[in-house]
């Protein structure tokens, strides 16, 4: 397979891999935090390495299906840039799938067979192949706006379930209530970055700012931001943590609060990049909620 190291890593686009990868384990950790069961890491590793693999692919194939898209979107990307060719990621793509799902069942037979914990964690993966397919193939979900943006937004938070699920924890409220935080922190994100990728995917795709404006959708996005911070708070007022540990969540409230400002101004990328961080802030404030 030619082709530099470097330039398929980037197709992967390591920066959503590393969000995925550290997401399963937290799902797993969440679920675990208050039983005695020990921490199956063989499990946990397995899925881990199935979720990077799987996010890896489906970048790849949005890649190939935006080659010509990012030739004045993302002219630097390995594809337009001539840096790889589409056989070439084609073939890589087809590695990632079968390494993922090899991986996925490694997972499963790390741990002993229960149907509270191979059923949802088998219906979780097989659903998002389903919408990571569709997404860019079957109805094309990414072409549809909203649809688009859920679909997305739903694979990134599926992955706190897919944690969960793998050590028999995906029924736990407190799983939901970060899988909502995840969600809708994604899901503003992508509207902003539809808004900030607007002129190039004209005559593509048909996004909620070429439907409504770019003000209107920034507007709605800061609201999907607030109800993304009720979310947050749910598990601070109604347990499994303390009230006065939602002052460790003073950075990521803080980062969505003030985003009014820069999505006022039209800084979509600015925007996208600090929902990013404010939602890895909030996991890492979670996690620090729960040792203390």
């Amino acid at each position: 397979m030619a082709g530099s190291l470097g330039a398929y890593i980037e197709l992967m686009r390591p920066k959503n891999l590393v969000l995925a990868g550290a997401t399963v384990p937290l799902g797993a950790y969440f679920a675990l935090m208050d039983s005695s069961q020990v921490f199956p890491f063989d499990a946990v590793v397995f899925h881990t390495l199935a979720v990077v693999f799987f996010t890896g692919a489906g970048n790849a194939m949005n890649d190939i299906k935006d080659a010509e898209i990012d030739l004045t979107a993302h002219p630097m990307r390995p594809l337009p840039s001539g840096r790889l060719s589409l056989a070439q990621a084609s073939r890589f793509t087809a590695v990632l799938w079968i390494a993922s799902v090899f991986a996925h069942i490694a997972g499963l037979l790390s741990v002993p067979w229960e149907v509270s914990t191979y059923a949802p964690t088998i219906g979780i993966y097989v659903l998002a192949v389903v919408l990571m397919i569709t997404y860019d193939h079957g109805p094309a979900t990414k072409n549809r706006g909203l649809s688009g943006n859920l679909v997305i937004s739903l694979l990134v938070a599926a992955v706190i379930l897919y944690g969960a699920a793998g050590v028999g924890g995906v029924h736990l409220s407190v799983i939901w209530w970060i899988f909502g935080v995840v969600f809708m922190t994604n899901l503003a994100r992508e509207m902003v970055k539809d808004c900030m990728d607007m002129e190039s995917d004209k005559g593509s795709r048909r996004t909620l700012p070429m439907r409504y404006g770019k003000e209107k959708v920034r507007m709605a996005s800061y609201v999907v931001i607030m109800v993304a911070l009720v979310c947050l708070y749910v598990p601070f007022w109604q347990g499994p943590f303390q009230f006065g540990q939602l002052a460790l969540q003073i950075p990521a409230i803080l980062t969505l609060i003030t985003l009014n400002g820069p999505l006022y101004q039209g800084k979509d990328a600015l925007v996208a990049g600090r929902i990013r961080i404010a939602m890895l802030m909030g996991l890492l404030s979670f996690i620090v909620a729960s040792v203390l």
